[in-house]
């Protein structure tokens, strides 16, 4: 690659962006943990009140006793707010016209205490390390929710991938690879597809990383049986790359078995009189990308009615119900949302009414499902939010403020770091597949999706209903418990 213009001077052009983030997501991240991380101290270092001192032991030594245990717990929580390393990588990349520009990159490793560090890679001109850190750890959270052998990971390159090339896009995800692909690995960092990448982005960086990692061998079978196995540096492949069946629309269908397992426990059934009628519970989804699409339409599939949808243009509003198929067709021809009033497989303008996401927010549904953007729920809405119950299938959409405030109105919160692990948890299973040779259908990979959705959903609920907790303290109960069994101080 030439560092030269065309007149044979150096020309770079520089893509950072400072971080400037006003609500910032890694102090929400390390708010909800101390929050947890209090509970979880308590519970373990309260002496039973019903259980007298044994012989000998004296309250002064139960006291110290209780002490020292509290002291551990404080110094693993504190050990949980930092993340082990922080990787800062420039990326030159050749453009197509002979310049060469230079990206700013990130990986961020949390902590890998259950496992390799797990998380995926965004590609957007808001990416910063804040940004990085926070969904690093909740990737942390997220994997110990659902019970998975990973710890937390995340990475993103500042760059708006709408303005490259296809041939600028490859060589910069390569560049992205062998900046970091010391620190990666089956065994140390498996990442996958996140905001703006996807299966084939994921396939040019395994291949960078498997022919980084085989430029020392000479022998083919050694290569290809190294190939094998080095495959499962990446998750989110496409299937003939190593992919798993269901990895596309596993955050989807994991929300859907989220919310059908909370729907069913008595204290966070629906009560009016359309649910004792069976009438369909009315849904609004904020953001149509992969994870909004798939979960409208699993739900549509279900029985519930979307009566609004929106991307970051806006959205479509349609109070008897609109198809997410049709609608998603319709987006694709006019590249909007807006006049997407789909009613069957017709498409028509007086079936409904444009709609912004603000507004959207706001409508006295059944369920909201906000699936696109971070803290888009706060202090200053929480007040206006009519719906019965909150999905969160997007990451952070509800900041620790907004959460107080829905929790005192008595509005349940079902919290990403639950919500939406089918995406990971599938991850995983591709990850054990490569691993292990073998590739399962689809059948499968969703009945195992369906059991740990369903068993992390019981374990949280388990545990609000023990503690009188929101269900996302609970959720963090339930994982700090099982990373503190972990954590050797």
């Amino acid at each position: 690659m030439s560092f030269e213009g065309r007149n044979g001077s150096i020309k770079i052009h520089y893509s950072m962006r400072s971080s400037g983030i006003i609500n910032n997501p890694f102090t929400n991240a390390t708010t909800q943990l101390r929050k947890a991380g209090k509970i979880v101290r308590d519970k373990d270092t309260k002496t039973p009140a019903s259980r007298p001192l044994r012989r000998g032991e004296a309250s002064r030594g139960a006291n110290a006793s209780r002490g020292g245990q509290r002291e551990t717990i404080d110094s693993s929580l504190k050990l949980l707010e930092q993340s082990q390393r922080i990787i800062s990588v420039t990326i030159p990349v050749e453009m197509d016209n002979g310049y060469v520009r230079i990206f700013q990159g990130y990986r961020v490793q949390h902590n890998n205490f259950l496992g390799p560090y797990k998380g995926g890679i965004r590609f957007h001109p808001h990416v910063s390390l804040d940004e990085v850190k926070a969904l690093s750890f909740w990737m942390m959270i997220k994997c110990a929710v659902a019970d998975l052998p990973m710890g937390g990971g995340k990475g993103g390159v500042i760059v708006d991938p709408k303005t490259l090339s296809e041939g600028e896009l490859e060589r910069l995800s390569r560049g992205y690879v062998r900046a970091i692909a010391d620190c990666i690995g089956p065994d140390k960092d498996v990442p996958a597809p996140d905001v703006n990448t996807n299966g084939i982005i994921m396939g040019w960086m395994v291949d960078e990383y498997i022919r980084i990692q085989n430029s020392e061998f000479r022998i083919q079978n050694e290569k290809e049986k190294k190939k094998e196995y080095l495959s499962s540096t990446f998750t989110g492949k496409l299937i003939k790359d190593g992919g798993s069946e269901g990895r596309d629309e596993a955050t989807g269908l994991g929300g859907l078995y989220v919310l059908r397992a909370i729907l069913a426990k008595q204290q966070f059934r629906i009560q009016n009189s359309e649910f004792r009628m069976k009438k369909p519970l009315t849904v609004a989804v904020q953001g149509f990308g992969n994870v909004g699409y798939n979960i409208a339409k699993f739900l549509h599939d279900n029985n519930f009615t979307i009566i609004a949808v929106s991307d970051s243009k806006g959205g479509v509003y349609v109070p008897e119900g609109l198809d997410p198929v049709q609608t998603l067709a319709c987006k694709k021809k006019t590249g909007n949302l807006a006049g997407c009033y789909c009613k069957g497989s017709v498409c028509d303008v007086r079936y409904g009414k444009p709609i912004t996401n603000e507004a959207l927010l706001e409508l006295p549904v059944d369920i909201l499902v906000p699936s696109a953007l971070e803290s888009v729920i706060t202090k200053d809405n929480a007040q206006k939010i009519k719906a019965k119950i909150i999905l969160e299938m997007a990451n952070g959409p509800t900041t620790p403020e907004a959460d107080e405030i829905l929790f005192a109105r008595g509005i349940p919160v079902i919290p990403d770091i639950l919500s939406n692990s089918g995406g990971v948890t599938v991850s995983c299973f591709e990850w054990e597949q490569n691993r292990k040779g073998e590739h399962w259908s689809k059948e499968k990979v969703n009945g195992k999706l369906k059991m740990k959705m369903e068993k992390a959903t019981s374990d949280v609920l388990d545990t609000s209903q023990k503690l009188g907790t929101s269900l996302r303290t609970a959720a963090f109960v339930v994982a700090l418990q099982r990373i503190l069994k972990k954590i050797q101080v």
